[in-house]
């Protein structure tokens, strides 16, 4: 792994700002930031307290060459320091409440709902009526809260994730929005501004019922299968709309199943989200996604591991 990607995941993992982590290096901003940009490499006495660093906030004693691959490490150290990771978050209202407006504000606000985080926390914890937005927009908010709510209480009860369990998901996101809620599809549909073929409607539940086989299927690599289940499900484009949320919601229900923190994909990634997700349906290469899923579940567990937060 080069100094600059090493410096790239401590700041990630300690959420320290550039300005905070040079002075933990004794090093001034510019040149701090050079290192990360990777303009400069540092001299080895400097490189050697990185890697002090390093271990320190990864908890990893060596420095894997594969930044994916350490990523993945960090996760499954968490997993074992978070004994039952829901546990945890259903037990704390602050923890709790943040996932609800966390995953809720940004999963809607990619698929183009203009509530800003604070507007949003207002419909869902004040049941404030905003009106100066739409109403739809203020119900996918409410909805998405109830959905969340709704995954994480099915997780808990260790049921399995099966069709009607992603049907019952669609059903409560779309509720008064759509007629055609917790129903799949019955006419072609293309993703918006993608040249990504999608599934033939009529073979959908057939798609359907082999995706959820493979979702209860164990897997070494959980993050390696769950991002092959996102991307896939994203590509049969199961419903008429609303596939971003319910696929983002089922695949942090398969996070928690697996006692990892939910991935935050926070909006100001989409564009980067979005590129990860279709370079992977279009090449079958998912190591960007798995990435990209790796930085946001090490998002879920910044929210997991800090307290009094609303």
């Amino acid at each position: 792994m080069k100094v600059y990607q090493k410096l790239q995941l401590i700041q990630k993992i300690s959420g320290l700002t550039q300005e905070k982590l040079a002075e933990k290096l004794e090093v001034s901003f510019v040149t701090l930031n050079r290192w990360i940009n990777n303009k400069s490499i540092p001299h080895k006495r400097k490189e050697e307290k990185i890697d002090v660093l390093y271990k320190e906030y990864t908890g990893l004693g060596v420095v894997s060459d594969d930044v994916l691959q350490a990523k993945k490490d960090i996760i499954e150290k968490k997993k074992k320091e978070h004994k039952n990771v829901l546990r945890k978050i259903l037990s704390s209202p602050d923890i709790y409440d943040e996932f609800k407006l966390s995953l809720t504000y940004n999963s809607n606000s990619i698929e183009g709902n203009t509530l800003t985080k604070d507007e949003t926390a207002d419909v869902l914890f004040r049941d404030i009526s905003l009106p100066n937005k739409k109403l739809v927009e203020q119900l996918e908010a409410k909805n998405h809260q109830t959905a969340l709510k709704y995954a994480f209480s099915y997780v808990a009860k260790k049921n399995r994730v099966d069709e009607k369990f992603v049907l019952k998901l669609h059903s409560i996101l779309m509720n008064s929005i759509r007629e055609d809620a917790g129903i799949y599809r019955n006419h072609p549909v293309r993703i918006v501004g993608a040249n990504i073929p999608t599934a033939n409607y009529l073979k959908v539940p057939d798609l359907m019922e082999n995706l959820i086989r493979r979702i209860n299927k164990p897997k070494k690599d959980g993050v390696k299968k769950i991002a092959i289940i996102h991307s896939e499900f994203e590509q049969i484009h199961p419903f008429s709309d609303g596939n971003g949320r319910a696929g983002r919601l089922l695949m942090n229900a398969m996070f928690l199943k697996d006692n990892i923190a939910p991935a935050v994909i926070q909006q100001e990634e989409r564009r980067k989200y979005i590129v990860a997700l279709h370079k992977s349906q279009d090449s079958g290469d998912t190591s960007l996604l798995e990435d990209f899923i790796c930085d946001s579940i090490l998002e879920g567990y910044k929210i997991v591991e800090r307290d009094g937060i609303i």
